[in-house]
C-alpha cells in the first residue's frame, strides 16, 4: 500500500461522505472512491498484468483505474488522446503493456496487430464503461526500473516519444509539496481542464486535490472544448468554468490567452469562485499575468519537468516574484551549472529502457536560468532547439523539417513555433516549383504528423540561406536564431494573433513585400491552392 492511498483511506475514514469525484454521469464520495478502487484492484489482480495502458476520456473512471493500478503495484501507462496511431503503437510496444484499458473501441488497423485477440475483449464489473484488451507480446519490451508505478510519455519531440518511469514516492512528493505551499489558499473544488493523461493534471491537479480532501471535477474533454492536443473551443471552456464554479485549475499558456481575450472583449466574466489558476508548460510574459489579474483571473506561473514528477517551482499568493517561474518547492533542489538548470531530489527512476537520470550534478533540464537569493527561479531560454508550444507540447523542429525536406520542391526549411499555438515554416522553394505545390506538400506532410507538430502557416523565404550571410554553419546547419532575426516580417505574419495589454492594438506590417505577394507567401496551407501560382526563386 502506497502512502498516497493510505492518506486517501484516512480521509475516507474521517470524512467519508465528502464528495471526492464529480463526473458528468456519476459522483463518488471518498468512501465510495476507496470501495471502487479496492474492487477494481481485485479485478486487475485476477488478470495478473504488471504493465497496463490506459486510454480514456477524463472521468471518475480514469481516476479509479489509475488508483487501482497504484494499489496493485502495476506500472500504469497513461496514453495521451492526441497521440496518432504510429505513436500509440510505439508506446504500447515499447512499454511492454500487457493490456489496454479504454472507454472506447479500438478500430485502427495498425493497432489490431498489437491486440492479442479481438474476441478476448471484456468489461469490468466495477466500472462498466471501461473495457480491457489483451495485447500481443512485444518484441521490443524494455526493462523497467524497480519501483516504477507510472510510465508517462512526453508529448513527443520526435515520432517516438520517451517514457519517463516514476515511482509512487515521486508522485506523492510532488503533490505533497504543492499542497504545502498552497495551504493558506482555500481550494475545495478543482476543475480538471487538461487531459488526465497529462502528468501535470494527473499529479498537480488530481493527486494534490484528493490529498487535501477536496472535490475533483471531471467533465469530458469534449465538454471542455478540446479537439486534439492543440485546439480548444475557448467559449466552451469559459462556459464550463462559469457553470462548475471551481476554486482552482491548471492552465496552459494558450488557454490563458483565450480566456483573457474572452474576458477582455466582454464575452465572459470570470466567476468569483476562482482562487488559484496555475499556468505552466511554456513561459508566460509578466504583462500577460498582470492582464489576467486585472480581468479577474488569479494566475500564477510555475515550472516543471516530467522527469521530476511535474512541478519543480511555483509562484503562489503567499510567495511570488513577477516574471519568475516561482519558488523552488521543498521536494526539489535546484542549482545552476554553466547557466543550465540542474535538478536534484525528486528525479524519476529513469527513461524506459535507459539508464538512471540523476548524476552527481543532478538532472540537466536543458533550460537556462538563474536562482535569486529568495529561491525563485528565473528562466532564460532553452539550451537546445526544442520548441515548446503554448499548449505545452514539445516538438523537435528537425522532425517536421525532415518530413518537408523529403519533397523536391522544398529546398530549405525552418520550422518555428516556440511559445506559439501552432508550428509554422519558413521555406525556400526550389526554382521551378510553385506555391500550390508547397501547399499540397504541407497537407500531405501534416497527415503523417500529430496535430501539435503540423504546419499551420508558412512563409516563402525571398532567397536561399547561405553561409556567407551568416544563416548557415560551415557544414550547412541552420543558424536558427540568426534566421529568425533576419526575417521578423515573415515571423510576424505567421503569428498574427498576439494578445496585447488592455487597450493595446497592433497590426503586422511587412514593408518588404507587396500585399499580393504577402497573401501568397504567408498563408494557411488549407487555402494555399487558391493562390496564384508562381516561381519560388
Amino acid at each position: 500500500m502506497t502512502k498516497l492511498l493510505t492518506e486517501l483511506r484516512r480521509i475516507a475514514c474521517t470524512a467519508g461522505d465528502r464528495v471526492a469525484l464529480s463526473g458528468e454521469q456519476d459522483q463518488y464520495t471518498y468512501s465510495e472512491l476507496i470501495a471502487a478502487v479496492d474492487s477494481l484492484a481485485a479485478e486487475l489482480a485476477q488478470l495478473g498484468s504488471r504493465r497496463i495502458a490506459l486510454l480514456a476520456d477524463n472521468s471518475p473512471a480514469w481516476i479509479i483505474a489509475d488508483l487501482a493500478c497504484l494499489q496493485t503495484g502495476s506500472a500504469l501507462i497513461p496514453i495521451p488522446g492526441f497521440f496518432n496511431a504510429t505513436q500509440l503503437a510505439n508506446t504500447l510496444g515499447s512499454s511492454g503493456a500487457e493490456i489496454l484499458i479504454s472507454d472506447s473501441s479500438v478500430d485502427d488497423a495498425e493497432l489490431h496487430q498489437l491486440l492479442a485477440s479481438q474476441a478476448e475483449v471484456s468489461s469490468f464489473n466495477t466500472i462498466a464503461q471501461l473495457r480491457v484488451w489483451p495485447l500481443a507480446e512485444s518484441e521490443q519490451t524494455a526493462d523497467l526500473p524497480a519501483g516504477t508505478v507510472k510510465i508517462t510519455y512526453t508529448s513527443g519531440s520526435t515520432g517516438a516519444p520517451k517514457g519517463v518511469c516514476l515511482s509512487a514516492a515521486n508522485l506523492l512528493a510532488t503533490a505533497t509539496a504543492l499542497n504545502s505551499v498552497l495551504s493558506g489558499t482555500p481550494l475545495r473544488r478543482h476543475l480538471a481542464v487538461l487531459p488526465l493523461a497529462t502528468l501535470l493534471e494527473n499529479v498537480a491537479g488530481a493527486y494534490a486535490t484528493l490529498l487535501r480532501g477536496a472535490e475533483l471535477v471531471l467533465p469530458s474533454l469534449q465538454s471542455l472544448g478540446w479537439a486534439g492536443s492543440s485546439g480548444l473551443d475557448i467559449d466552451a471552456l469559459s462556459t464550463c468554468i462559469s457553470s462548475l464554479l471551481p476554486d482552482s485549475a491548471v492552465l496552459l499558456p494558450q488557454l490563458l490567452k483565450g480566456l483573457i481575450a474572452n474576458a477582455e472583449q466582454g464575452r465572459w466574466q470570470p466567476p468569483a469562485s476562482l482562487q488559484f489558476l496555475a499556468v505552466g508548460g511554456a513561459r508566460v510574459a509578466p504583462e500577460q499575468i498582470g492582464q489576467a489579474r486585472e480581468l479577474g483571473l488569479p494566475v500564477y506561473e510555475g515550472y516543471g519537468l516530467s522527469e521530476c514528477g511535474s512541478v519543480v517551482s511555483l509562484n503562489t499568493p503567499s510567495a511570488e516574484r513577477a516574471g519568475s517561474a516561482g519558488k523552488i518547492l521543498a521536494h526539489c533542489q535546484v542549482e545552476i551549472a554553466d547557466g543550465e538548470v540542474m535538478i536534484k531530489g525528486n528525479v524519476s527512476l529513469g527513461y524506459l529502457g535507459g539508464a538512471e537520470l540523476e548524476s552527481v550534478d543532478g538532472l540537466a533540464s536543458g533550460d537556462l536560468g538563474e536562482l535569486d537569493e529568495g529561491g525563485f527561479l528565473w528562466l532564460k531560454g532553452r539550451s537546445k532547439n526544442l520548441l515548446v508550444s503554448s499548449y505545452g507540447r514539445n516538438i523537435s523542429p528537425e522532425w517536421p523539417e525532415s518530413e518537408l525536406l523529403a519533397y523536391a520542391g522544398v529546398a530549405q526549411c525552418l520550422v518555428i513555433g516556440d511559445a506559439e499555438a501552432y508550428c509554422s515554416a519558413l521555406i525556400f522553394v526550389t526554382p521551378g516549383y510553385n506555391y500550390d505545390d508547397i501547399g499540397r506538400y504541407i497537407r500531405e506532410c501534416n497527415q503523417r504528423l500529430p496535430d501539435y507538430a503540423q504546419i499551420r502557416r508558412w512563409a516563402a523565404l525571398p532567397k536561399r540561406l547561405t553561409v556567407a550571410d551568416g544563416l548557415l554553419t560551415a557544414n550547412g546547419r541552420l543558424q536558427r536564431e540568426a534566421i529568425i532575426a533576419a526575417y521578423p516580417e515573415l515571423i510576424a505574419h505567421c503569428y498574427p494573433g498576439i494578445v496585447y495589454p488592455l487597450g493595446g492594438v497592433q497590426r503586422s506590417y511587412i514593408p518588404s513585400l507587396q500585399q499580393s505577394e504577402l497573401d501568397l507567401a504567408s498563408a494557411d496551407p488549407d487555402k494555399i491552392d487558391a493562390a496564384s501560382s508562381g516561381s519560388g526563386d
